[in-house]
């Protein structure tokens, strides 16, 4: 099973180990791929979760999918050998890569680990079709969904 990540950029409010031990609850009923991508605070404490939990469950696999071919000028911090690219985004024109981006992981997903303080944007918007496309829904913001 696969479990995809959305969440505001900013995540100063989230607990690490909250977002830890849900993701150890994920792994302890079967999920065992996830896919997050690489825009914003939520994004990068997701990944390095990831990280940690693949050094005690070897068995998981993570990947941080990409929205934009990385450049030179691109700063791909260690996870590039984590990185996937999904077919097509190259056709994507750069304004709306992130959302076809999003959209692929929840169309690759049951679940999704979301963190929505508040009802707007692109976060927002995504998890809203992850719920309507019928995913299982974990938020750990506080917004209602």
């Amino acid at each position: 099973m696969v479990c995809s990540f959305l969440g505001h950029s900013d995540s100063h409010n989230l607990n690490k180990k909250i977002l830890q031990n849900t993701i150890e609850e994920l792994i302890g009923n079967g999920v065992s791929e996830f896919y997050v991508g690489n825009q914003g605070g939520f994004d990068h404490m997701v990944i390095d979760c990831l990280f940690e939990l693949k050094k005690i469950y070897r068995h998981i696999s993570f990947s941080v999918v990409l929205a934009y071919l990385p450049t030179e000028k691109t700063d791909f911090g260690f996870y590039h050998k984590f990185s996937i690219y999904p077919e097509g985004m190259e056709a994507v024109h750069p304004k709306f890569a992130i959302e076809k981006r999003n959209q692929w992981m929840i169309d690759q997903s049951k679940y999704c680990v979301c963190y929505i303080n508040h009802t707007y944007g692109g976060a927002y918007k995504f998890v809203r079709r992850a719920k309507k496309q019928g995913l299982r829904l974990i938020n750990l913001g506080e917004a209602e969904i």
